[in-house]
């Protein structure tokens, strides 16, 4: 007879060998094999195949929980996981996601493909595989934008514009410069082959394949294209079910986008009160308005070039570094790169992210910052954005969570936004805890970044719910976030082409402080700040209702 317990570890097994199968570059990148050869078969009908063996494993789930035998924790993981997969699937982003940023279906291939490590023969052929797939692959993507427009769910016209340059870009660099040919194969094999042919597959396969996705664009979507006073998922036939599921899939909550548009407008105005005492100290004035002026106008405090940038990034990561053992037990077993985006992606990326290390050990983690106009970009963030997404943000939780080796793979791998963004925003505030900012100026960071954040719960829930225009979320941002104009504008696109995403931040920065505070006050002097971050970080990412459960237990 097989019980409860045997039961969540092989119903764990099979969700990730959905998920892997649904996404095969995404399994190489961390590093997960047996997918290597493959893109994504994104048709509807492989879809819908997929949904329904997740509705399966979902309701598997829920009996299991119910039961209450075995690993409870795992299988309430496995049935939110499934449970998003499905709402991914039905939010039908496929039809409308066109965008130079790396959720649109161009700009990932351009992204991660170079990424990929090489390490033998049998990778390196298929590797050579994968870039063979890349023509029906994009004509599946094509396929689906058609179905789009037929339905009437169209993409926003700025994000196809911006994805049509992106492919302008890269088209029209130097063949031989193609970042498709800069990874070095290793292992026993003929280097010299592989080079000639992976150079003539992207020559004839690739290059054409992208500009024929680029023509398709051209001449059968962009003229479909929503204009910018339409850009909110409301604007589409289901769009408001599509955003509830969205919203699901980010926030592990059933919070109602007037509950999570409110919650922004509270942190908002919770932040007067910091701003007016840093600013008195820093600029000698209280008033909200006139600090903003400061901090966005002052060329003082913008980067001199891309370099200064790089190497502020690298001195913040180094002193967290130092300071993370008095607040963490368990600390990750590789440190952190910093490196600038790539030039290609950079003019539509965002200002800064993380590249998680693969399970394999053949590429670390990355914390990415954008150097693109270097310039005009604000310096005063930049600690705050290092330590979210770098030290000890994204890199702790997502490198711990791979090194978790007593877990089930896919509670290593889960995919919660909820909890890991809301850890990296957790410890913007931790940072200052730590003693890691190194002048007010900085410390004006964690505030702004709290505002964009908050701003984000706003802007989002204003666009795809309530209708607002590109206009109004720019102008939202730019009386609430001491963000410059660039930066406003890469994240209100940023949320119009990636809608509920941005709703993950402050929702799960929120949680993580609620259960700490509550265990602060349960346990008093008894309260282990290193233990508690030991806890948080070691059952690998959690639903918020999950994490909230695991911290109440350990309390005692």
């Amino acid at each position: 007879m097989t019980t409860g317990e045997d039961r969540v570890p092989s119903l764990a097994d099979e969700l990730l060998t959905l998920q892997l199968s649904a996404e095969p570059l995404g399994a190489t990148l961390l590093g997960v094999p047996g997918h290597d050869d493959r893109l994504a078969d994104v048709t509807e009908a492989a879809e819908q195949v997929t949904r329904a063996a997740a509705v399966d494993i979902a309701a598997r789930a829920d009996a299991l929980v119910a039961a209450g035998t075995g690993d409870v924790v795992t299988a309430k993981v496995i049935a939110q996981q499934a449970g998003a997969l499905v709402d991914r699937i039905d939010a039908r982003m496929p039809e409308y996601t066109v965008t130079d940023i790396f959720v649109g279906p161009a700009a990932s291939l351009l992204t991660y493909l170079p990424m990929i490590v090489l390490p033998d023969a049998d990778r390196a052929d298929a590797f050579l595989t994968r870039l063979r797939a890349v023509p029906e692959h994009l004509e599946q993507v094509a396929d689906r934008h058609r179905a789009g427009v037929a339905a009437g769910r169209v993409p926003v016209r700025r994000g196809v514009d911006a994805a049509i340059a992106h492919l302008d870009r890269y088209l029209g660099t130097d063949p031989a410069a193609d970042p498709l040919l800069a990874q070095q194969p290793a292992g026993e094999l003929d280097v010299a082959a592989f080079t000639e042919e992976r150079a003539r597959i992207v020559t004839e396969v690739v290059r054409p394949a992208l500009a024929g996705y680029r023509a398709a664009l051209v001449d059968e979507i962009a003229e479909h294209g929503r204009p910018e006073d339409r850009p909110g998922l409301c604007a589409l036939p289901g769009g408001d079910a599509a955003y509830a599921a969205l919203s699901r899939v980010h926030t592990t909550t059933e919070l109602s986008p007037e509950e999570l548009h409110q919650t922004g407008l509270d942190v908002i105005e919770s932040l007067r009160d910091e701003y007016a005492e840093l600013g008195s100290r820093v600029f000698g004035t209280s008033d909200q308005a006139e600090i903003f002026h400061h901090l966005t106008s002052d060329p003082r405090l913008r980067w001199r070039d891309a370099e200064e940038m790089i190497e502020h990034a690298r001195a913040a990561v180094e002193r967290a570094e130092e300071a993370a053992p008095r607040f963490f037990g368990r600390l990750p077993g590789q440190r952190c790169r910093v490196e600038p985006v790539p030039a290609a992606e950079a003019p539509g990326a965002p200002a800064a992210y993380y590249m998680p290390p693969s399970l394999d050990g053949l590429r670390s983690g990355v914390y990415f910052a954008n150097t693109d106009r270097a310039h005009e970009r604000d310096r005063f963030l930049a600690e705050a954005t290092a330590f979210h997404e770098a030290v000890p943000g994204h890199h702790f939780q997502l490198t711990i969570a791979m090194e978790l080796t007593e877990l089930p793979l896919v509670r290593r791998l889960a995919d919660v936004n909820a909890y890991s963004e809301g850890w990296g925003l957790y410890t913007e505030r931790l940072a200052e805890e730590m003693g890691l900012y190194s002048d007010d100026v900085s410390r004006f960071g964690m505030l702004g970044l709290d505002s964009m954040r908050a701003g984000r719960l706003v802007v989002d829930t204003g666009l795809h719910a309530k209708g607002w225009s590109r206009a109004q979320a720019v102008d939202y941002l730019r009386a609430n976030t001491p963000l410059s104009d660039l930066e406003i504008g890469n994240e209100v696109d940023r949320y119009i082409a990636y809608p509920g995403q941005a709703l993950s931040y402050m929702v799960g920065r929120l949680e993580i402080q609620r259960v700490r505070a509550a265990a602060e006050a349960r346990l008093g002097d008894r309260f282990d700040i290193r233990a508690f971050h030991d806890l948080v970080l070691g059952g690998g990412p959690l639903p918020l209702t999950v994490l909230a459960e695991v911290v109440e237990a350990w309390q005692g």
